[in-house]
């Protein structure tokens, strides 16, 4: 086989055509990418306007290498990206993906602390769990030591605080407090490092694969952005999952009104078409790093024109079709049908998340949440029920990659009413057939 990385045999069929909210093999079964893939194709597959932007790039030009050439769809594409973020960041660096975007918001500040006199600063916290990307600069963030752990040597180990998993806290507090209470472990982890050495705090503003839709009470925000004000650190945005419309708004942030100094997208920025993304920073941090000798950073494919005119063209369909409030509309109704679960199923734990950024978590006990054992493989065994059926959903061990077991059902964002209808039929199908095999029982919640 010439794919070094496969298995001797292949897990899944060859993939044939793709249309809308469904893909097909090459027997011809369909399945409801219930997943958006891994949260990437926000606007469905094979959006006609999309593809006759790409066709009528790849007649003018495929490739501009970024020293010798600008080119007009990366220039309309960063003008009208800076259009939808909050006031000064207006700087797009281009990149082809997700671990991409957070190294280069990783470096930047860096950069940046150096131009501004501040050496000493080169730490970034992140939460645990969390997942920021695959390089060794994104895995030194990453909250996932299952992922990490084998490339320890090879790189420096970043300060973690917990992350706001308020639904395991079994506590008196209110959602304020706790909310407040899990954004001063940042202000505690600044001091316990040493507030001279922070440089930035990255954060998923709703969470992604590592902890599935995980969502802070609203005084989490604000609380963050405070601490980091009062240390003179910068907020990283890591919007590769949450951006781009999913959760009913372009940004996720954008719901609390936190303002980021910096931001990584990719995944539904381009939506499956091309591999993109993008780092977007306030104009102080990069025309600071700029002045003081220019980023020393970069890849080949960055601003590339056949990719920024797919985005281009994804962005005017995001505009065009109304899917950020859609995101918002049809979330809603699929998040009342996931919460329906924990009536039917005792093990369906928790149901989270904001617009089509939505996930449940299966677990023993609903009054302790402990997790399902660790033999049941359920996080696996569930995904592959829900494909043989043809639904695709997406899971994680929610508990720092080796204990807990969510899935995100995350379609696209032009998914229907019929849609939600059938993803979650075929959802209570599989749970159905994963409760007689395992034993678990199902049918009213105990």
């Amino acid at each position: 086989m010439s794919n070094l990385f496969y298995q001797t045999r292949l897990r899944r069929p060859l993939l044939d055509r793709a249309e809308g909210v469904y893909l097909w093999d090459v027997s011809g079964k369909r399945y409801l990418d219930g997943s958006s893939g891994a949260m990437v194709s926000n606007i469905g597959h094979s959006n006609p306007v999309v593809l006759e932007a790409m066709r009528r790039q790849m007649e003018k030009s495929t490739f501009g290498y970024r020293l010798h050439f600008e080119n007009e769809p990366a220039e309309e594409f960063a003008r009208r990206i800076a259009e939808r973020m909050p006031p000064g960041l207006d700087r797009v660096f281009f990149v082809s993906g997700g671990s991409e975007a957070v190294e280069s918001c990783l470096k930047l500040a860096r950069q940046y602390a150096i131009a501004t006199g501040e050496a000493s600063r080169f730490k970034v916290i992140s939460r645990f769990p969390s997942y920021h990307g695959s390089s060794l600069g994104a895995l030194s963030v990453t909250g996932m030591s299952l992922m990490s752990a084998p490339f320890s040597p090879m790189m420096h180990e970043m300060p973690k605080i917990p992350a706001p998993t308020c639904y395991l806290d079994r506590d008196d507090l209110s959602d304020h407090e706790r909310g407040l209470k899990y954004a001063r472990y940042l202000r505690d982890e600044i001091l316990r490092q040493g507030p001279e050495t922070v440089l930035a705090f990255i954060m998923e503003p709703v969470g992604g694969a590592s902890t599935g839709a995980l969502v802070a009470p609203d005084s989490y925000y604000g609380e963050i952005r405070r601490i980091c004000d009062e240390f003179g650190i910068l907020l990283i945005a890591d919007e590769v999952m949450s951006g781009a419309g999913r959760t009913g708004q372009y940004l996720a942030c954008d719901h609390w009104g936190m303002r980021p100094d910096l931001i990584a997208f990719s995944k539904g920025f381009g939506a499956g078409y091309v591999p993109l993304g993008a780092m977007v920073a306030d104009r102080r941090i990069a025309d600071a790093v700029i002045d003081s000798g220019g980023f020393i950073h970069g890849f080949t494919y960055a601003g590339n024109p056949l990719a920024c005119a797919a985005g281009l063209a994804v962005l005017d369909e995001i505009d065009r079709l109304g899917l950020v409030d859609a995101a918002q509309v049809q979330g809603d109704k699929l998040k009342v049908r996931l919460q329906a679960l924990m009536q039917r199923y005792g093990f369906v734990g928790d149901v989270r998340g904001k617009g089509l950024l939505l996930a449940f978590e299966l677990v023993s006990d609903r009054e302790t949440m402990e997790p399902l054992p660790v033999e049941l493989n359920a996080h696996n065994r569930l995904v592959d029920i829900a494909y043989n059926k043809g639904l695709i959903i997406y899971s994680r061990r929610t508990r720092g990659g080796r204990l807990g077991d969510h899935f995100l059902v995350c379609p696209p964002l032009i998914v229907t009413d019929d849609q939600i209808d059938e993803i979650t039929g075929i959802l209570v199908d599989s749970l159905d057939t994963f409760a007689k095999e395992t034993g678990l029982g199902y049918g009213d919640a105990a």
